[in-house]
């Protein structure tokens, strides 16, 4: 009787597919991107919510919303509900999974889409239940996770289901993932909530602590963007920044130089190069060999930083290689996991039952 319940449920949930927009998710700090199956990647938006102060009354989500941080007015609160890969409000968290859901879905038809999730490597059953709820509030009919550095390593290509080692390093808004993955299994995987925007952060410290200025996190990313770097550039750049003077109290312009960001971000640099080598430490002597020839990938948004790339060859010894669309990465394994549905289950993270105490 089971197994007849097993096979109907099995014909229903392929019927249902036939009709529905099943959809891949990287539910990042910074962005939210989403991919639907057979069209590819269709949305990239902040991961910003806006909503009314002492309401929970959403006013606006994604680009619209990020315009408004450190702008709006007493009334209205723009926040960010993902913090270091993980949700911290999950009510605003499942108002903004709400919007993009709705926003990619085939009006034609209302099917509840089966939805993939990327989850950091490192967080709790806790908090994997609390992304698996907020997905089924928001609309999904089945709810698969899987874990972001799994992700980005198929969706840049990586021969993961063969018998090598494979090590992609995945640096996102708010965490950076390291896994050694090979036969589509981790063999170890290191998650640390620091990424793009402990760079930020330390980009604000800096200037605080030497130019007594003080500027929004829109400004210190716009910075990290435009001159940030992780090794010393052929030519140095210098940028003009505004904010406001911690003494006086005014608007204040300072010139500096991308040498300056450099040493602003040397401290979460050194996080990432710590847990980088601790990785390659506790990789198997086997898939060790097979680094040597075929080197490690950076994904995420933090691939992106001027030299990263360089400085983690420098300190390895190892081929370094960014993906050729670092920001894409994850989503486009969700996408990838989307049209083989029986690999997806292999490598999806499970979530543990609570024990009842």
């Amino acid at each position: 009787m089971d197994k007849f319940k097993e096979i109907i449920k099995k014909i229903i949930n392929y019927a249902l597919s036939l009709f529905s927009n099943d959809i891949g998710i990287d539910l990042g700090t910074a962005s939210t991107l989403v991919c639907v199956k057979g069209k590819g990647i269709v949305l990239c938006e902040p991961s910003v919510v806006a909503v009314e102060r002492g309401t929970s009354r959403v006013l606006a989500v994604g680009e619209e919303a990020k315009r408004m941080l450190g702008r709006t007015p007493g009334n209205i609160m723009a926040i960010r509900p993902m913090r270091d890969g993980v949700i911290t409000d999950f009510e605003v968290t499942e108002a903004m999974l709400r919007h993009f859901i709705r926003k990619v879905r085939n009006r034609r038809f209302q099917v509840r889409p089966r939805i993939i999730i990327a989850i950091p490597s490192g967080i709790t059953e806790v908090e994997k239940r609390a992304v698996k709820e907020s997905a089924e509030r928001a609309g999904a009919r089945e709810v698969y996770l899987i874990e972001e550095p799994v992700a980005a390593a198929i969706g840049v290509g990586l021969p993961i289901q063969e018998p090598i080692g494979n090590m992609i390093i995945d640096i996102g808004g708010g965490t950076t993932e390291i896994a050694v993955i090979s036969l589509a299994g981790t063999v170890f995987s290191k998650s640390i909530r620091i990424g793009g925007d402990e760079m930020d952060v330390a980009i604000v410290e800096y200037l605080k602590k030497t130019y007594n200025l003080m500027v929004g996190e829109r400004t210190s990313e716009n910075i990290k963007i435009k001159i940030g770097s992780a090794y010393p550039m052929e030519e140095e750049m210098t940028l003009e920044v505004k904010g406001r003077d911690l003494v006086a109290g005014l608007p204040k312009a300072v010139t500096i130089t991308s040498e300056e960001i450099r040493e602003a971000l040397q401290e979460p640099l050194r996080a990432i190069l710590e847990i980088t080598k601790i990785s390659l430490e506790r990789t198997p002597p086997e898939l060790s060999a097979d680094l040597i020839e075929h080197g490690i990938v950076l994904a995420g948004g933090g691939a992106l930083l001027r030299g990263l790339d360089k400085l983690i060859a420098e300190e390895t010894g190892l081929p370094v290689h960014v993906a050729d669309d670092p920001l894409t990465a994850v989503v486009s394994g969700t996408g990838v996991c989307l049209e083989n549905i029986h690999f997806l289950k292999k490598i999806s993270a499970p979530i543990k039952s609570e024990i009842s105490s």
